[in-house]
């Protein structure tokens, strides 16, 4: 006879736990959220101290009527849903629709799902934790009231259909604030010149950059400069003043948060905030292991902490000693700051048992399972060993009365870094290896180069820069960059091209409005002001109640007055080199109930519609038909053949017009900004430098 019921959220973390404690206690899914506001209406008693009206989520009534008819025959209930504020809403949601004394020991909390996390928390229950829920509760509230009164300003002023977040919008104001960014740069034009340089008797030819002339640091902004320089140095000779030799240590980053686990996968795996996300999620909930039976790989994924739990880093030092030797262990555990704004109630994503290594389970994950359980294994555990040791040299070599400089660097002992080394959004070029070299030594010049430059606007945002400018300015918490990224892609306030946000112009105009109605609405300070007040709500610092009327009243108050203040915006029509067969103009981007469409420029006089298709100007490989330009339904572009259904040929690479010299097929432009061409065709090894 089961000792009573267990509720979690997902059928994946049911069959975890009931196979975990062996039919001790039935467990049951409550499948997500089960109650919430409604969406026909506001559900929100502003002249009743913001009572919220939560209704039964559609489709859910059945798992109610189960979860009842299993609280019925079960003597003790206990809550088990995710460990965050979002769970605990969720705990108290079931207790007020099967009927529980939330003031009872109803809940328990793991954070990671093993049998000995599961049991100590069914030892230790607690009843709900109000305050987290009112932080919960306070969060969604603020969200309905902003969308209620704002969406309908927006319809009237800009476009139906249209609607506005309290958190989007801010990120839909930084992607538009580095556009202007971009756009307002002005491209400065500089020089460099670099010695190439040999030791004698040495055929290692190393470079060495131009830093000084005459004690002064060297600017050079044009060709011209730069030939004079050329021409000064012609048969100089080249020696070295100086060596200076260190030795540096690279320390191992602290294991993942939510927000440096999305950037590194978006980095290193090309993975999206939200399959991040949805992947760790099934790593979390427990995954089928061969022998070991269904078992939680990782600990809890929403959690701004790099915290470690002691038996994590005893258990992770213990392996790295059995694996890569005492050397590779440091004296003493790592362990890292915590940022001041950390809510520190979790500990940092790591694996729940660092024996199972990556290749030990790979046969049993998918392929993205697999590479996501790697990175956060590899993380963790290089978390916790001994820095690398590099030896860097730095040599000053003089020419007239110009100074060069030329930097080297060798590993000396590689520490962490024979596991893992941190992805980059702005690779480095590695440093040469020097020959060895000392003062007073004379060197051969191989050529000297000059090189034009150009200095580079701030690079659009990326799903990785996206997420780290949230954190870093405090916008959202873990649990709500995935769903802010995807809300705006899905608003089409922005689009991803060559995995970095562009703000569309509907974007640009949404975000200038609610400048203009409610400069808060849109403003970094103030929405990470209110994030810091929803964390004192769940301390029990402040009353839900209270924080939210002293942003409402004004907030409503403005928005009405914005009514008669604010013009109509009419978003400039995006017009299309594809002429209208009916009557010549120029076709039109336009946007209805179903999305983006193209229509004539004549309209109402000519109302020819088409589907929105855009063409690359290259054939399909496979028919021949052209290429255009999609979009999946989160709103991330491809390119596929305009043939479709009949032709299922598709590509993520955005196609050139130029044909592979090997089969025909297209070239792709991969790799990012300073990519390169590749042909389209997988089984095509033929590849070829932006350029070349």
């Amino acid at each position: 006879m089961p000792k009573g019921l267990i509720i979690v959220e997902s059928p994946a973390k049911a069959k975890t736990v009931e196979r975990m404690l062996g039919g001790e206690y039935r467990v049951k899914a409550s499948m997500g959220h089960i109650r919430d506001l409604p969406k026909s209406k506001l559900g929100v008693d502003v002249e009743n101290n913001y009572k919220p009206h939560y209704i039964t989520i559609r489709g859910k009534s059945g798992t109610i009527r189960e979860l009842k008819e299993a609280v019925k025959d079960s003597g003790k209930v206990l809550l088990a849903t995710d460990p965050d504020r979002e769970g605990e809403a969720i705990s108290w949601h079931l207790t007020q629709a099967l009927d529980l004394n939330c003031d009872t020991p109803c809940r328990i909390e793991f954070h990671e799902i093993t049998e000995r996390a599961v049991r100590n928390a069914l030892a230790n229950p607690r009843p709900i934790h109000m305050d987290r829920v009112n932080a919960q509760q306070a969060r969604r509230i603020l969200d309905r009231l902003v969308g209620y009164t704002l969406s309908p300003f927006l319809w009237k002023k800009v476009r139906r259909g249209l609607s506005a977040g309290r958190v989007q919008s801010v990120a839909v104001k930084l992607i538009c604030d580095r556009e202007k960014e971009i756009e307002d740069f002005v491209k400065e034009e500089y020089w460099s010149i670099t010695a190439f340089l040999k030791a004698h008797g040495d055929s290692l030819e190393f470079p060495a950059k131009l830093l000084r002339r005459a004690g002064k640091k060297v600017q050079i902004g044009t060709a011209d400069e730069a030939w004079k320089i050329l021409k000064d140095l012609e048969g100089a000779e080249y020696q070295v003043s100086k060596v200076a030799k260190k030795e540096r240590k690279r320390n191992p980053q602290p294991p993942f948060t939510t927000s440096t686990l999305q950037q590194e996968a978006s980095r290193k795996l090309r993975f999206g905030a939200r399959k991040t996300m949805q992947i760790a999620q099934q790593l979390y909930e427990g995954l089928e292991i061969g022998p070991e039976g269904t078992v939680g790989l990782i600990t809890y994924i929403r959690t701004d902490s790099v915290r470690v739990a002691s038996e994590a880093e005893a258990a992770a030092r213990s392996f790295i000693t059995g694996a890569y030797g005492k050397d590779y262990v440091p004296q003493r555990p790592r362990r890292f700051k915590v940022k001041a704004a950390s809510q520190d109630a979790h500990e940092a994503i790591r694996p729940t048992l660092v024996t199972r290594r990556p290749d030990d389970v790979k046969k049993f994950l998918s392929e993205d399972q697999f590479k996501l359980y790697k990175l956060i294994w590899d993380r963790f555990v290089a978390s916790q060993m001994e820095s690398a040791v590099l030896d860097t040299v730095s040599v000053d070599i003089k020419a007239k009365n110009y100074l060069f400089r030329a930097t080297g660097s060798r590993i000396k002992f590689p520490g962490f870094t024979v596991l893992y080394q941190e992805g980059s959004d702005n690779p480095e070029e590695d440093d040469p290896v020097l020959p060895e070299i000392s003062e007073g030594q004379k060197l051969l010049l191989s050529r000297l180069e000059d090189k034009q430059h150009f200095t580079e606007p701030p690079p659009r945002y990326t799903e990785a820069t996206l997420v780290r400018a949230l954190e870093e300015n405090g916008i959202g918490r873990p649990s709500t960059y995935a769903p802010i990224i995807e809300t705006i892609i899905r608003r089409e306030y922005v689009v991803l091209e060559d995995r970095r946000f562009r703000p569309t112009k509907l974007g640009f105009v949404v975000v200038d409005v609610l400048n203009q109605v409610y400069p808060n609405v849109v403003d970094v300070a103030f929405t990470a002001n209110m994030e810091d007040r929803l964390d004192k709500i769940a301390e029990g610092e402040l009353e839900w109640e209270s924080v939210i009327d002293e942003f409402y009243r004004p907030f409503k108050e403005t928005v009405e007055t914005a009514h008669e203040r604010v013009e109509k915006v009419k978003i400039p029509e995006e017009v299309t080199d594809e002429l209208c067969p009916e009557c010549g103009r120029n076709l039109v981007v336009k946007h209805g109930r179903f999305g983006a469409f193209l229509g004539c420029q004549g309209y109402p006089e000519c109302k020819f519609t088409k589907r929105m298709t855009r063409s690359t100007g290259v054939k399909c490989p496979k028919c021949g038909s052209e290429i255009v330009e999609r979009k999946t339904k989160r709103g991330r572009k491809f390119y596929g053949c305009s043939g479709y259904p009949e032709c299922t040929f598709s590509t993520w690479y955005t196609p050139v017009k130029k044909s592979c010299p090997k089969c025909g097929a297209f070239l792709v432009k991969r790799g990012g900004k300073k990519g390169y061409l590749a042909c389209v065709k997988e089984d095509c090894d033929f590849r070829e430098g932006i350029g070349g």
